[in-house]
């Protein structure tokens, strides 16, 4: 087998986030579920950015964010996800470029526009998020590029993007070619709701030894599972994947693989300001480490760092230098 040409290469939504801080008695007054992530129309999207105070732009996307963060820790990267030929498909392609991930999906003319995830910051830091899916729905399985999939460590794909049809077959094609090429593929579940929703294909992907790494957090993986308490839940599928990472927030992560389980706690800092991206960081540093070798232990509290960072500030993308910050922080 070849050295690869990426240690990562993702499939995901490619979204522009809108954030502004709000107080819960707006969020409680919009009817919106609080912490969560729910799907909106053109129409719903236009209404919520109206209610929004001053926003600020920034590109997201749970893969991207997961890719910027492992860009700036040094890995070589390549994002894949629909734009629209507009303005903030034009912020998108600029944003993840300019932190060093290659992106090559051509933008897709005519409507619907660029996807757009409006989020609403509680004074708690959680995130109220607000997603217009847009033309990330309309990836076809043409816009993927064999030779980097064939060519990337590890395939990296996001369970939000499972929804649409057109995407879900571009995934289940990628996972075909990274196979074929004898790469390993990754997979976050990215939401209980898209787990009602496409569970059975999620249990099927595992049970066929098709994920090599999956991500989850506390209440995926009681959704995955159908098991209420943690322990349950974890031991119900540590011997179906690999490598098993379950994130807990404040209670740390759990990490399963080789029969031994592997915990960190969560990484103390002086105040949660917004846990956007927190899951994506805390990916983006695990999988540092992982393709690199590392014990799990030591890709957990890479993953910790990197998610500590995040929620310290407002946007799911690192406004530390992660490198200098895992070097100060693991020696």
């Amino acid at each position: 087998m070849t050295a690869p040409r990426y240690d990562v290469i993702a499939i995901g939504n490619a979204i522009v986030d809108v954030m502004a801080a709000a107080s819960d008695e707006l969020v409680e007054e919009l009817g919106l579920n609080k912490g969560g992530m729910t799907l909106v129309d053109a129409d719903g999207a236009r209404d919520l950015y109206s209610a929004m105070g001053p926003a600020k732009e920034i590109s997201g996307g749970s893969a991207a964010n997961t890719l910027a963060g492992l860009s700036a820790m040094g890995a070589q990267c390549a994002f894949v996800g629909q734009v629209a030929n507009d303005q903030l498909g034009n912020v998108f392609a600029h944003d993840i470029r300019a932190v060093g991930i290659d992106f090559d999906t051509a933008p897709r003319e005519g409507e619907p526009p660029t996807a757009r995830c409006l989020i609403f910051v509680t004074p708690d830091g959680q995130r109220t998020m607000n997603t217009f899916l847009g033309a990330s729905q309309f990836l076809p399985p043409a816009a993927l590029n064999e030779e980097a999939i064939g060519g990337a460590e590890i395939l990296y794909l996001e369970g939000y993007l499972w929804d649409p049809e057109e995407p879900r077959a571009a995934m289940r094609a990628a996972i075909e070619t990274a196979r074929s090429a004898g790469r390993k593929v990754a997979f976050t579940l990215s939401d209980a709701f898209v787990i009602d929703r496409h569970g059975d294909d999620f249990r099927a992907l595992i049970e066929d030894g098709l994920i090599d790494v999956l991500f989850a957090n506390a209440v995926e993986l009681g959704a995955l599972t159908g098991e209420t308490e943690f322990d349950d839940g974890v031991a119900a599928l540590a011997g179906k994947v690999p490598v098993l990472v379950v994130t807990r927030s404040e209670k740390g992560a759990v990490c399963v693989t080789g029969g031994e389980t592997y915990t960190v706690a969560a990484e103390p800092i002086d105040k949660v300001v917004d846990t956007t991206g927190a899951g994506d960081l805390f990916a983006a540093g695990f999988l540092y480490g992982h393709v690199r070798g590392e014990d799990p232990a030591r890709c957990l509290r890479r993953g910790a760092i990197a998610a500590a960072e995040i929620i310290s500030h407002y946007g799911a993308r690192p406004e530390t230098d992660l490198a200098k910050l895992m070097a100060e922080k693991l020696g």
